[in-house]
């Protein structure tokens, strides 16, 4: 912990602030999200599907906008869409806390997706710009705030909502706020090249013209999409498993709980070791490759775990339920310690270091969309494969997606389409 603090403040005050920002964040969000259908559900009386409804225009208002939010950053510098969103956010969570009618629930739900698309494509932007050539080492300890958010925020957010949920929605939304006036007074302006600041609609959609025509952007993007279908089996496939196993009530808390730690912990202290070493052993594209194989073969316990007769109880019951799946939680936060940061830097590099924010904000859509099929599929196949009585489908299908992903990635390097020199057509120039 020691050695990344040094190297946190080897960075620039505006490298240092937006880490810290992305802890913030990360924070305020995860105190309420993990609570908010159970407000809903529980304190609101609303319906299952009005609840799914409600968090699904979040996603859906921070997934589709995300290329409009990345377009918008490098169309006007990258502070005002930080500080947009987190003021939008701020506006968003508190009135979550303070109504109870549908449709204003919905439109603050959907402020606090819209918040999201504002400022991610505009902080990974920016940090890219200001960490210079030492890119990758920055967001790698970039996913340590991040990933510190993650793992603190339920904690907060579970002792906020043992008050009332409505406290938790304040000091969220308080947490914002200051956030807010944070990046006001402290975040330094900053723009992407001055000749990517365009004045016309036409000029835009020629830019974008020229992203859509950026097939090893394109070709990356659609191969990442398994990272995250993956990645997000913590927060779906694993707890069900447990929950199968261990039942919902303390037994199986802990184990879920146990889940998450393993995963947030094991980023926190290792993502820069990772980083280093795969950096000086590797080229961009392989390191890619082989994080994507660590996910994939992440689910590897829980088929060796379905050769054990299940306990009917005790400590045997809680350690068929826990290990397995924590296991795979840690080779997940493996892969992902791996990949992200020379994810990250791939963007970059494929953008040819224009409209950066913009590629971010496409690409941040096409794994979101990713995201939201492979869930679907996941969720239909884990109840279909046990219908049909065989359980161990999903895993088997879980493992190959990470592989083929690995395979594309491995292929896409060797070809040299990641190298940043075999780009798409470049955007036109300027029209006055």
């Amino acid at each position: 912990m020691k050695g990344n603090l040094t190297q946190f403040r080897s960075y620039p005050g505006s490298v240092q602030l937006l880490m810290a920002n992305q802890f913030t964040i990360n924070l305020g969000f995860y105190m309420l999200m993990p609570y908010l259908a159970q407000h809903l559900s529980g304190s609101l009386g609303l319906a299952g599907w009005l609840v799914g409804l409600v968090l699904g225009v979040r996603n859906f208002s921070q997934q589709g906008m995300f290329l409009f939010g990345g377009a918008l950053a490098d169309r006007f510098g990258y502070k005002p869409l930080i500080v947009a969103g987190c003021v939008l956010r701020t506006v968003g969570f508190a009135v979550l806390g303070l109504v109870d009618s549908l449709p204003a629930l919905l439109a603050a739900s959907a402020a606090t997706g819209l918040a999201g698309a504002l400022f991610n494509p505009a902080v990974r932007a920016y940090l890219a710009a200001d960490s210079g050539e030492r890119r990758v080492e920055a967001f790698a300890l970039f996913n340590i705030f991040y990933q510190a958010g993650i793992l603190l925020g339920p904690i907060v957010g579970m002792v906020l909502t043992g008050v009332d949920f409505r406290v938790t929605c304040l000091v969220s939304a308080a947490i914002f706020a200051v956030l807010s006036i944070v990046q006001i007074r402290a975040l330094p302006a900053r723009r992407g090249d001055d000749d990517q600041q365009e004045s016309t609609a036409a000029s835009v959609l020629s830019q974008w013209r020229g992203i859509f025509a950026n097939r090893p952007f394109l070709l990356f993007s659609a191969a990442m999409i398994g990272a995250y279908v993956l990645a997000f089996q913590v927060y779906l496939a694993l707890p069900l498993e447990v929950r199968r196993l261990a039942g919902e009530g303390e037994f199986g808390t802990s184990a879920v709980a146990l889940l998450f730690a393993v995963s947030g912990l094991s980023t926190i202290l290792g993502q820069t070791k990772v980083t280093a070493w795969c950096k000086a052993r590797m080229e961009p594209g392989h390191a890619l490759s082989l994080g994507l194989s660590a996910m994939g073969l992440a689910f590897v316990p829980l088929l060796a775990a379905m050769v054990i007769p299940v306990p009917d109880g005790g400590a045997g019951l809680w350690l068929l339920a826990a290990l397995p799946p924590s296991l795979a939680a840690l080779l997940l936060a493996v892969g992902q310690m791996i990949a992200y940061p020379f994810e990250m830097d791939t963007i970059v590099r494929l953008s040819g270091d224009r409209l950066v924010a913009t590629h971010y904000g496409l690409y941040n859509t096409i794994c979101g969309i990713g995201i939201t099929l492979g869930n679907l599929l996941t969720g239909a196949s884990l109840d279909a494969a046990r219908a049909a009585g065989v359980p161990a489908l999903p895993w088997i299908c879980l493992c190959t997606l990470g592989l083929a992903c690995a395979a594309a990635l491995y292929g896409l390097q060797r070809t040299g389409r990641l190298t940043g020199h075999a780009l798409g057509a470049e955007p036109e120039p300027a029209t006055a």
